[in-house]
């Protein structure tokens, strides 16, 4: 199945010059002029790769790209900034915030084309590694899922973070307010018990599996020896 491309664009003979070399790459290709047909879009189907231009009607792409990023499922959705040469400074300023890759006009189809292809294959290539495994928990990082001992867990997006966190660590000791600072994003006065309340949650859920979170008194907790 061809891989379908979003294009955000308000100026019309652009985007049919994007969706024009794009399909002609064999790439399924749908336009949007304004951010809330886009997500409009996405509620229906997520696409492989976004084409989003800066300078926008209503809602500027900066801003378009910072909702997509703080959304779960299209956090992950890899995003190409398309800007005019005035506007350079933006598309850093996108880089920094996540997008994968930025383009100015004017541009040649074949470099569009080459840019796609390239943000695409670094996507899929981490895809392929986003999977952490810890002696009978497996954690499919592309889905979004939780296996122990290969049954499908279900966790709150708060408790999988955690869980992640621990394996990517494991062997290490992480205090409360490491955890706090990576999942939460701030550190609060009752930080600690907000911590300690997800780990007890967690360690039911995952049942025997529970055992490999261990406290470590009066700092954190671990995974593994």
């Amino acid at each position: 199945m061809n891989k379908l491309i979003y294009i955000v664009e308000d100026d019309t003979a652009i985007k049919e010059l994007e969706s024009y070399a794009l399909m002609n790459s064999e790439f399924c290709v749908e336009g949007f002029e304004r951010g809330r047909e886009l997500f409009d879009a996405l509620n229906k189907k997520i696409p492989a790769l976004i084409l989003l231009d800066i300078m926008l009607p209503d809602e500027d792409g900066i801003h378009i790209l910072k909702k997509l990023r703080a959304t779960t499922p299209y956090k992950d959705i890899p995003v190409i900034m398309v800007t005019a040469k005035t506007t350079e400074i933006d598309a850093v300023k996108g880089l920094d915030m996540g997008a994968d890759d930025y383009i100015t006009k004017p541009f040649g189809v074949m470099e569009l084309v080459s840019r796609v292809k390239a943000v695409l294959r670094r996507t899929q290539k981490a895809e392929k590694e986003q999977i952490f495994v810890y002696k009978n928990i497996v954690i499919d990082e592309a889905q979004h899922k939780v296996f122990v001992d290969d049954e499908e867990v279900e966790l709150t997006y708060k408790e999988y973070e955690v869980l992640k966190l621990l394996i990517i660590n494991k062997g290490i000791v992480l205090t409360r307010d490491k955890i706090m600072e990576a999942i939460w994003g701030y550190d609060f006065e009752q930080g600690n018990r907000t911590v300690d309340v997800h780990i007890q949650s967690l360690r039911k859920k995952i049942k025997t599996a529970g055992n490999h979170i261990k406290t470590i008194r009066n700092v954190g907790y671990k995974v593994g020896d």
